[in-house]
């Protein structure tokens, strides 16, 4: 109640609690009677709180919030004079995929997370033959177990609905299934062995007198509005090399159900009950048939997406398959060529976007980059050096930052440590799948080629049938080798030693004056500044290396007056805001390792409202966010760990992306490049690069752009550059690759 009066009859060490929970409450006098003093508190007049947006008393009134938060400038043009307030949200956990069984979150497009789980846990262990010696592949069935209505009902619990389980399945024209044991459970589902009530023959097939049984509840999180994504993948792919036939599917009840071929264990049971390690040639073999599998699934245009021991299945222990290899879950499938053009789909990178599990995925999932044939190959280098060595270097980091740290351990990791003791067919296929192109088609024969000589057994023998690869290429009893070599040497996309550098980006200009000074101590900095001014410049981007400063100033800034602070705090938010009660907003800024900042704030752009945010990881969610509301990143930098992202209204772009890496992501950028985007803002850490990529919203003519990485301040470069009519526009030390 604005503006009234509230009697409070509260201990009076609880009034400190309320009036501190509540600002706009405020003690006026206390009464005491007996042992209890009534308080008489007045309610504060304030602004209407709505949303989160407090209207402004005046015009340029700002909201403030420490550096931990985002802090917005309203616009002084317009009658809106808002400010919202972003709470800085700490890192989120990396998500991942639960181990087997089947169920999977349904991707949406080209981009969807999955819910996070303890990645090094052991999974749930799926078919037959667990803990059973794996090389004699005359493996027994796990024991029986029979479930019943009570354990039913808890199992539908913990899937998170209140409908149990059915006893009894028949779907569309199916026979009836009666639900036995229960072979997994996963995240969005169930899987349980079905038995038929009648009749039935044989192992597999239609007519199997045991199936595997999915059951994903309608509410669940794998079923978005009516059956679930890996519905479609099954009915394109089915009968796919390598992949478990369907056989019905269809709803009962509440849940959506899957009648598929039971299979044997998974690699990952193979691997457990072999002491954790499994020989050369097994490796080998099941390299070979995986690269067969995943080619024939690329062929109908898939991506597996979360390639892994546990998805990979052997057939039923006893029967003629059980050393035939098979591919399951299909759940984080995603397309990597158009349907309507047969082209290979767009790139893009989203950050804030993971699919897969996190010990095996290629550093582009990890980094949200769009999905293609590349990432399951990288994945399947992992599997198999995780087998033939029984660990990769990046299991065990624990907490909220954990994918972080795994994917900046899997770029910093060449293959010569990582397939340290391991044949070098294997360093080999790393190496080349890690290095290659988004779109690049896969020479799958060449790649089989290389285990070649890993497999000395006779095909009886194998601990694997590798029945794919012999069936596609066999000569004189031996893999065929794809004897065409590349007829020049492959430029390296990612593979590199970490380094920190200058990074500059030059844009075509038409002639004009720049000038720049570098390793500028805080003393001196004044006095450079000053001297461009008298000479008509104005400051265009700064940057800082080893606390000294490197300052760009030109004569196309199109700047009427200019403003900067050297603080010793990043950054500082009452300056800043009393410069933007002035009308002054944000052109650069630069962060140095101790901690201070240079931040330079101008008049005359086309911005008419601004907002900040620090945090300590890259905060591409806030930045997707500020995209939505019309904001467009226009400045960044970083303090030691720390980001400083700057946000604009009315800037002159009409579309941005955003690039991020762990090395230098030149793919991305010549990508992007292709596709009419330009370079706008740039920023690094000792960890990652950031690259803010626009579009302008003037059709001009094209605008060439340049990067150059250097270890030194580019000063030897930059008459080079300008003799072509191209000047520096961005420019940071961080992380790059050498």
């Amino acid at each position: 109640m604005p503006n009234g009066i509230s009697t409070c009859c509260l201990e009076s060490i609880a009034i400190c609690e309320l009036v501190s929970q509540n600002p706009k409450l405020v003690t006026t006098k206390y009464i005491v009677r007996g042992r209890q003093r009534i308080f008489i508190c007045a309610w504060k007049k304030m602004p209407d709180l709505r949303r989160g947006v407090r209207q402004a008393k005046k015009v340029n009134n700002n909201n403030v919030e420490d550096n931990a938060a985002a802090l917005v400038a309203p616009t002084p043009r317009r009658g809106t004079r808002r400010s919202k307030v972003q709470a800085l949200k700490s890192p989120a956990a990396n998500p991942v995929v639960p181990g087997y069984p089947y169920p999977m979150p349904r991707p949406a497009g080209r981009g969807r997370g999955s819910r996070p789980i303890d990645q090094d846990k052991k999974p749930d262990m799926f078919g037959a033959g667990v803990g059973r010696p794996p090389l004699n592949l005359d493996i027994g069935a796990c024991n029986q177990l029979v479930v019943g209505a009570e354990k039913l009902a808890a199992d539908a619990e913990d899937e998170g609905s209140t409908s149990p389980v059915p006893e009894r399945v028949q779907v569309g024209n199916s026979p009836a299934y009666k639900l036995e044991r229960k072979l997994g459970k996963g995240g969005f589902g169930q899987v349980y062995v079905g038995r038929r009530v009648s009749g039935g023959s044989g192992n597999t097939g239609p007519d199997a007198v045991e199936v595997a049984l999915k059951l994903e509840h309608r509410n669940g999180k794998g079923c978005s509005y009516g059956p679930p994504y890996e519905w479609q993948v099954y009915s394109t792919l089915n009968g796919c090399y390598g992949v478990p036939m369907v056989h019905h599917k269809g709803r009962q009840g509440d849940y959506y159900i899957l009648v598929m071929d039971k299979l044997g264990p998974s690699l990952w049971d193979v691997w457990n009950s072999n002491n954790q390690v499994l020989s050369e040639e097994m490796v080998a073999c099941i390299a070979v048939e995986a690269l067969s599998i995943l080619e024939q699934l690329h062929l109908r245009g898939f991506v597996h997406g979360d390639v892994k021991p546990e998805n990979f299945l052997l057939g039923q222990p006893g029967t003629p398959s059980e050393k035939k290899l098979y591919l399951v879950d299909l759940g984080l499938a995603s397309k990597w060529r158009d349907t309507s053009s047969s082209n290979h789909v767009e790139y893009d990178q989203k950050p804030d976007v993971f699919r897969g599990t996190v010990r095996y995925a290629s550093v582009h999932a990890h980094l949200g980059r769009t999905g293609s044939r590349r990432d399951d190959l990288e994945s399947l280098a992992y599997t198999l050096i995780f087998l033939l060595r029984g660990k990769l270097p990046w299991q065990g980091f624990i907490g909220e930052n954990k994918g972080f740290l795994v994917c900046k351990k899997k770029m910093a990791t060449s293959p010569e440590v990582l397939c340290y003791l391991c044949p070098s067919p294997f360093k080999l296929f790393l190496e080349t799948v890690t290095n290659m192109k988004f779109d690049e088609e896969p020479n799958y024969l060449k790649l089989i080629g290389l285990f070649d000589t890993c497999l000395v057994s006779s095909a009886s023998l194998r601990p694997i049938r590798i029945d794919g690869a012999l069936k596609v290429g066999q000569k004189r009893g031996r893999l065929f080798i794809d004897s065409e070599d590349d007829a020049q040497p492959r430029k390296k996309t990612r593979l590199g030693t970490p380094a920190a550098q200058w990074i500059s980006i030059y844009t075509s200009r038409t002639p004009m004056k720049q000038r720049y000074y570098y390793n500028v101590a805080d003393a001196r900095l004044h006095q450079h500044v000053e001297k461009g001014k008298n000479d008509g410049l104005y400051i265009s981007c700064v940057a800082s290396s080893s606390n000294l400063w490197a300052v760009v100033m030109d004569a196309g800034t199109g700047f009427t007056s200019q403003v900067y602070e050297l603080s010793p705090v990043f950054l500082h938010k009452e300056w800043i805001m009393e410069q933007w009660e002035k009308n002054y907003y944000i052109t650069s800024l630069a962060g140095a390792s101790n901690g201070s900042a240079l931040v330079v704030m101008s008049k005359g752009t086309t911005y008419t409202q601004q907002s900040y945010k620090v945090s300590d990881i890259f905060p591409f969610k806030w930045i997707n966010k500020k995209w939505k509301e019309g904001f467009l990143v226009t400045s960044m930098t970083t303090a030691g760990s720390r980001w400083g992202i700057v946000m604009s209204r009315d800037a002159t772009y009409s579309n941005q992306v955003v690039e991020l890496d762990f090395l230098y992501p030149s793919e991305g950028i010549h990508r992007r490049w292709e596709n009419g985007y330009r370079i706008t803002a740039a920023a690094a850490t000792e960890d990652q690069a950031a690259f803010i990529l626009s579009t302008s919203k003037r059709r001009s003519q094209d605008v060439t752009q340049e990067t150059l990485r250097t270890s030194a301040f580019p000063s030897t470069h930059v008459k080079e550059k300008w003799s072509k009519n191209l000047y520096i526009a961005s420019i940071c030390y961080g992380r790059t690759v050498s």
